[in-house]
């Protein structure tokens, strides 16, 4: 009736309007219709009639749709409405003459049945026309009270009737993901890819867990294995896939995983590959990484478990995430993380196996822990932290307190968290047995080889040779473990833990001091009455009068590095502190010490990332800010470069500018040290070089530094030392330290507070004729007596 209504009233409007136009020939119009005249007040009322008309019509419609929601509302199965998450741009929804913005509605008809739930990420919207809370406000009244559910996971799924056989609560819906997992677990294949050997260690542990509940396991080198063979016989459903597998460099996989990654990496990103590729395939995913390397930190293990979901493999739990920070770690160490996921992972799996058949039309399933299109499904590692509200309503009010309430909780624990020690158990036993004595909570000290060498009267270290310290009496030991860098010659095999600041808790460095010198002691008693060694340099060996403060890691992140050292000089103890050249402040506060080092691994921002692979981001800049701190200093400085052949014994001019930069007293050059296989480098014996190639570098390197001149050679560390023209007087070389007058030195620097300084020059002594390079000794002292073993003739093994 109100379309023939204004179907009539348009006729009558449009007949009046013609027959006055035809009467009224010089009346003005536009486009037919009457602006002057006697019609056109009766043409104003005909349209806004009309647009009256109309807009009842069209708002009488959403009125009805709405009100279906409204009344569907009231039963108590209806299903929600689903909505994305409110941090997604909304869409604006119309409703009659207005439009709001909404969160995006998964419904494409705006219709909604009780069939079907549509699957969204974190909300759920529901309409509830009991409450009276006013949410969209227009002229046609008050819309209904929307409330918001947080939910951890929601699904697109068909509702189903199951018959359980009378289980209670066996087929309750879940709150999961998008992907099914079919079938049971019958078998876990674990796959891993290994740098140092640990994701080998964390699959054994998964296959014991196999064994200790009936199932078959079997372990798969992913150096050895073929992704396209392997991956697709695991699509049967009967099976479960772990993959174990560490972040190495720049976010890359180790080598031994590295063509199963670029397989996945293809298969997931070619449009000709199918998308079901491993459908029917359940999955695991536990990362390795380290939180320092901020930008690719598990990189790996969060891209492989992207790339099988997008093979529509079905996920069994979050990825694991293993942080090898000790402070950022969620359960204190690496392993602690695998632990926690390790005992998640088998309750799951337990949990699926003992799931209950429903109706015999129906396969057994159970859903996926993570939505599928969530960009991350990650692991916090805690399965019971779990939002304390349930499934209980929040009103979309209450949202943004209830956010700011939990970041408040967590700030909260965060404080009351008291700083973690750096050495952990596991890694206090690692460090033992190589030889370390663990010294507190973050510091360490082990006996050089060359220490026991100079014990029985076998020759010194190069700085005996180069400086005159006496290596019996000499103490190796660090008052910090760890350290900003993880070179590829490392030594200690990445044993000891990274970082670009202090987050540990603290010793004194009273304690570090005494427990040192009582470890370092220690062990200098278990020579006693050992065949071979002299019992004047044993009686020698227990007055330490030198420390190496570069047995691993970085001293100057220490924050009481002054202060110990300070305890060292009051002792009489001289000190040769090395840093890696990444801390320029901490350096430029550095009291004076007796010589200070800095490594200079490469001479370019590409190699010295390749070879040093430091933490922090602005890596170059700090490495060129420490060298101008270093030249700022008035006491000895040392560059100590280490030649890897293949990685930078060819930067000979580049390592000739940043000589000018740092303008150090001393430039030492050594061959790089095979330590043996490690698992953490992929250095051999074939990246060593022959002295007589050391020796070649570093004469062309003298060319082209014309203030400098090679002063001594120490053959068998494969060492060679280029010293400044001030060290030469009167032709011959000065290298040597007077120890007692830098002592006296110090003395006075202290007593001043810093106001009485001195220079290199003030200490120096005159080197030794066997000591200079030219000289027959190469470097070696005649006071000693160099040992060859008998059964290997011309082998010397009196140091490394």
């Amino acid at each position: 009736m109100l379309g023939i209504e204004t179907r009539w009233f348009s006729f009558e409007v449009t007949e009046a309007a013609t027959l006055c136009i035809s009467h009224c020939p010089n009346m003005f119009t536009v486009l037919g219709i009457p602006l002057i005249g006697t019609l056109f007040l009766p043409t104003l009322l005909g349209v806004i009639t009309f647009y009256i008309i109309w807009s009842l019509s069209t708002r009488r419609k959403d009125s009805s749709c709405t009100g279906g929601l409204s009344s569907a509302a009231r039963e108590p199965s209806d299903p929600m409405l689903a909505v994305n998450d409110l941090t997604s741009k909304p869409e604006t929804k119309v409703f009659g003459n207005r439009a709001v913005s909404s969160p995006n509605l998964q419904s494409e008809d705006n219709s909604c049945t009780e069939s079907d739930v549509y699957s969204v990420t974190q909300i759920k919207v529901q309409y509830a026309s009991n409450s009276r809370r006013k949410v969209f406000r227009s002229k046609a009244g008050d819309q209904c009270s929307q409330t918001v559910q947080v939910v951890s996971d929601l699904t697109k799924k068909n509702t189903r009737k199951k018959r359980c056989k009378g289980k209670p609560g066996c087929c309750s819906k879940k709150n999961g993901a998008s992907t099914i997992l079919e079938g049971t677990i019958e078998t876990v294949k674990v796959f891993f890819g290994t740098q140092t050997g640990k994701s080998k260690i964390f699959s054994t542990v998964l296959a014991e867990g196999c064994e200790q509940r009936g199932l078959s396991s079997e372990l798969v080198d992913l150096a050895s294995a073929d992704p396209e063979e392997r991956l697709l016989e695991e699509t049967s459903g009967n099976s479960l896939c772990v993959f174990i597998l560490p972040t190495y460099t720049e976010g890359k996989p180790p080598e031994s995983a590295a063509w199963f990654y670029k397989w996945l990496q293809e298969a997931s990103n070619d449009f000709r590959v199918e998308k079901e590729l491993l459908k029917g395939m359940k999955f695991a995913v536990f990362g390795l990484g380290n939180s320092q390397y901020k930008a690719h930190f598990n990189e790996v293990g969060k891209q492989v478990d992207g790339w099988l979901q997008e093979l529509h493999a079905a996920r069994l739990i979050k990825l694991g995430i293993g942080d090898e920070d000790t402070v950022a770690s969620k359960h204190g160490s690496i392993e602690a993380d695998f632990q926690n996921w390790n005992s998640q992972l088998w309750a799951r799996v337990d949990k699926l196996r003992a799931a209950c058949q429903c109706d015999a039309t129906e396969q057994d399933q159970a859903e996926s822990s993570c939505d599928s299109s969530s960009e991350g499904c990650y692991s916090d590692g805690d399965s019971s932290e779990q939002d304390s509200r349930g499934n209980g309503v929040l009103d979309l009010e209450e949202l943004g307190s209830f956010s700011n309430s939990l970041l408040a909780a967590r700030e909260r624990k965060f404080e009351d968290n008291s700083p973690r020690e750096m050495v952990t158990a596991l890694l206090k036993e690692s460090l033992t047995k190589q030889g370390y004595r663990i010294v507190g909570t973050h510091s360490g000290v082990k006996l050089c080889r060359w220490t026991k060498s100079m014990l029985r009267g076998r020759g010194g270290c190069y700085k005996h040779s180069f400086y005159g310290i006496e290596s019996h009496r000499c103490m190796e030991t660090t008052p910090s473990l760890a350290c900003a860098n993880k070179c590829v010659f490392c030594w200690r095999h990445h044993t000891n833990p990274v970082g670009t600041e202090w987050r540990w808790k603290m010793d004194p460095p009273e304690q570090i001091m005494t427990e040192a010198l009582e470890n370092h002691y220690n062990m200098i008693r278990q020579f006693r009455g050992v065949p071979g060694v002299l019992p004047e340099r044993f009686a020698e060996g227990m007055d330490v009068k030198h420390c190496a403060l570069s047995l691993v890691g970085e001293p100057i992140m220490y924050p009481e590095i002054g202060s110990f050292v300070r305890l060292l000089h009051e002792r009489g103890i001289s000190t040769f502190l090395v840093t890696n050249a990444q801390f320029p402040e901490a350096l430029r506060d550095l009291s004076p010490v007796t010589q200070l080092y800095v490594s200079v691994d490469a001479s370019t921002k590409s190699s010295l990332r390749k070879i040093d692979r430091p933490l922090f981001k602005d890596f170059w800049e700090r490495f060129i800010d420490s060298l101008k701190a270093l030249s700022e200093k008035g006491q000895r400085t040392v560059y100590r470069l280490t030649l890897v052949k293949s990685w930078n014994a060819d930067e000979i001019a580049d390592y000739a500018k940043l000589v000018a930069i740092g303008k150090p007293d001393f430039i030492e050059v050594k061959g790089v040290t095979y330590c043996g296989t490690s698992k953490a480098s992929n250095l051999t014996m074939e990246n060593v070089p022959w002295h007589g190639e050391v020796l070649s570098f570093v004469k062309k390197l003298g060319g082209l530094l014309p203030d400098y001149d090679i002063a001594s050679e120490h053959e068998h560390s494969n060492c060679v030392l280029l010293a400044h023209q001030k060290f030469k007087v009167n032709g011959e070389w000065w290298t040597w330290i007077n120890y007692d007058k830098f002592h006296e030195l110090m003395r006075q620097y202290y007593l001043t507070d810093g106001a009485s300084t001195f220079t290199a020059e003030d200490y120096m002594c005159k080197t030794p004729s066997w000591a200079v390079f030219g000289a027959l000794e190469r470097g070696f002292d005649p006071a000693e007596k160099r040992w060859h073993r008998k059964t290997l003739p011309k082998k010397d093994i009196s140091g490394c």
